[in-house]
């Protein structure tokens, strides 16, 4: 077993842009790189072969609050978790359930011990201490796991915002001490990442930000943000937070997001995406290509038998028409649901890839600039 490792293999003369290789037990991941959600151990729509042979997937994302509710703990330790349970022999982060925590607002009480919420499912209460949630992903058995925080909704006010960070850290030392009092379940190691909060106050993002990296840990989060703020201010923040954060370890900035956004973000310093956009947003019809954003169901579409993006190699994208899909989606056919979304994460797949190319090759800033625009385009 070996912990995880970063190495940074280049960084771009016009922006802060980075590429580089993690390794884990589990396998390599190229830098920059976007994970797929698959919040209950499944990437909705998508079976694991297309997630490695078509979408070329290097990690996923799985969540704590969703797999401590279902299938259960005691289901993953007997089936030797997650990685076994689902068949995927690629590296799994897990989210520690301190944003759905967030989303559940109307059934949770946070206290200096934890959170105590209500399942969504049948009602029943819950209590999410920093120990606890260690323990549940020590049993889910994921390559990284993230920390236990608190993310507060936007806007918030000054003082709660500085309470909600006090408490984040208190818990990032408490989850720290417990892991280090107890051992992984699966012969592989486990690398937490903690998670910078602050809002959007300088002063508390730069303390968040220092704290955080004050522990080297293996890699760090930048959390908070995508939570309502505008685009530019998420920017400002993630750059604020990346200049702080250490150099050589991966900086992963959560639940973020459109194709441009992430460019944009990778230009400010970050390794690591997930967001849940590409396949929530293909199932509803809407599809990122390299060209520009579908809404697939347009009546524009119904009799246009050009695939649906000839931009980027990917077998679905090339194969499927556009009048196709369409048709699928207006007869509520599930195809249509699983080639929108292969097709999403496939684009978004290639595009970090794209960016890992140009990055290497010094001339990320000017492809950039000229593929933002392009992707922001209503077809």
């Amino acid at each position: 077993m070996a912990a995880l490792s970063f190495q940074l293999e280049s960084t771009n003369t016009h922006t802060k842009a980075r590429a580089g290789k993690i390794s884990t037990d589990h396998g390599e991941i190229l830098t920059p790189i976007f994970m797929p959600v698959g919040t209950v151990g499944s990437v909705k729509a998508v079976t694991q072969q297309q997630l490695k042979e078509e979408i070329k997937a290097q990690i996923i994302l799985g969540n704590t609050y969703h797999l401590y509710l279902r299938p259960g703990i005691e289901v993953l330790k007997t089936c030797g978790g997650l990685h076994k349970f689902m068949g995927w022999d690629r590296p799994i982060l897990t989210d520690s359930g301190g944003y759905q925590v967030f989303s559940l607002s109307a059934n949770r009480k946070i206290a200096e011990e934890g959170v105590m919420f209500q399942s969504h499912i049948d009602g029943s209460r819950h209590l999410f201490s920093p120990a606890k949630v260690m323990d549940i992903q020590r049993s889910i058995g994921a390559d990284i796991i993230m920390a236990f925080d608190e993310c507060p909704p936007h806007p918030s006010e000054y003082k709660y915002v500085k309470q909600s960070m006090e408490l984040t850290h208190r818990w990032l030392d408490a989850c720290i001490e417990r892991l280090n009092e107890t051992e992984g379940k699966y012969g592989h190691t486990q690398n937490l990442f903690p998670i910078v909060q602050g809002g959007i106050y300088k002063d508390l993002r730069t303390v968040s930000s220092e704290y955080v990296a004050s522990k080297h840990a293996a890699g760090n989060a930048i959390g908070g943000l995508s939570v309502g703020e505008p685009e530019e201010m998420m920017y400002e923040f993630t750059e604020l937070c990346c200049d702080i954060l250490p150099a050589d370890k991966p900086r992963y900035l959560m639940g973020v997001g459109t194709p441009w956004n992430i460019l944009e973000a990778i230009s400010l310093g970050v390794d690591m995406f997930d967001c849940v956009m590409p396949t929530r947003n293909g199932r509803n019809g809407m599809l990122f290509t390299s060209q520009g954003i579908i809404n697939i169901r347009n009546k524009k579409w119904a009799t246009d038998i050009s695939v649906i993006d000839e931009g980027f190699p990917c077998e679905t994208s090339n194969y499927y028409s556009k009048a196709y899909l369409r048709h699928l989606f207006v007869a509520d056919e599930i195809l249509g649901l699983q080639i929108a979304s292969i097709h999403n994460l496939s684009f978004y797949l290639w595009l970090v890839s794209e960016a890992r190319k140009y990055i290497l090759a010094d001339t990320f800033l000017s492809w950039k600039a000229a593929m933002i625009p392009q992707l922001k385009q209503r077809l």
